[in-house]
């Protein structure tokens, strides 16, 4: 006899509802996921625990969040606040990554406030003005993002 585990239950059920809601047939589904229809079938009545990979490609087909499927099959635990840690974790994401310039993650910050409605806690560094102009090393040229030091680009 089959054993059915709160857990897949749940989440077999919510993959339905999210299925339904998408107007896609359980084998239009699983054709875009690439899952075979019965094991589908096998995951909506919770008689099958599906695997982190298999979760993640029906998020996609399904084009919701994984980690809510992850959530909902025990690979992770909810968060308390979400949208607290949400703005602190894009905000500190942006402000540490190396790869940026400060007006790069003022803009970035700008377009995360624009979408959440709320601003983003911000300790950007303040941009110092270099003493002489940057050039690349010998050998190197600028990156398509970087125009030249030239006249032309200063009007």
């Amino acid at each position: 006899m089959t054993k059915f585990t709160p857990i897949s239950l749940h989440l077999g059920h919510y993959l339905r509802e999210q299925r339904h809601s998408a107007q896609l047939s359980l084998r239009q589904l699983s054709a875009v996921a690439g899952i075979s229809n019965p094991y589908l079938s096998q995951i909506e009545r919770g008689l099958k625990k599906p695997s982190a990979e298999i979760l993640q490609a029906l998020a996609k087909a399904l084009r919701i969040s994984a980690e809510s499927l992850y959530i909902r099959a025990g690979f992770l635990e909810e968060r308390t606040d979400p949208g607290e840690d949400a703005s602190v974790d894009v905000t500190a994401a942006i402000l540490a990554e190396p790869k940026l310039n400060d007006r790069q993650r003022a803009v970035l910050l700008d377009v995360y406030e624009s979408f959440v409605g709320a601003p983003a806690h911000r300790k950007a560094p303040k941009a110092s003005k270099p003493s002489k102009p940057h050039t690349a090393p010998s050998g190197h040229k600028p990156s398509s993002n970087q125009q030249p030091n030239t006249k032309e680009n200063q009007s």
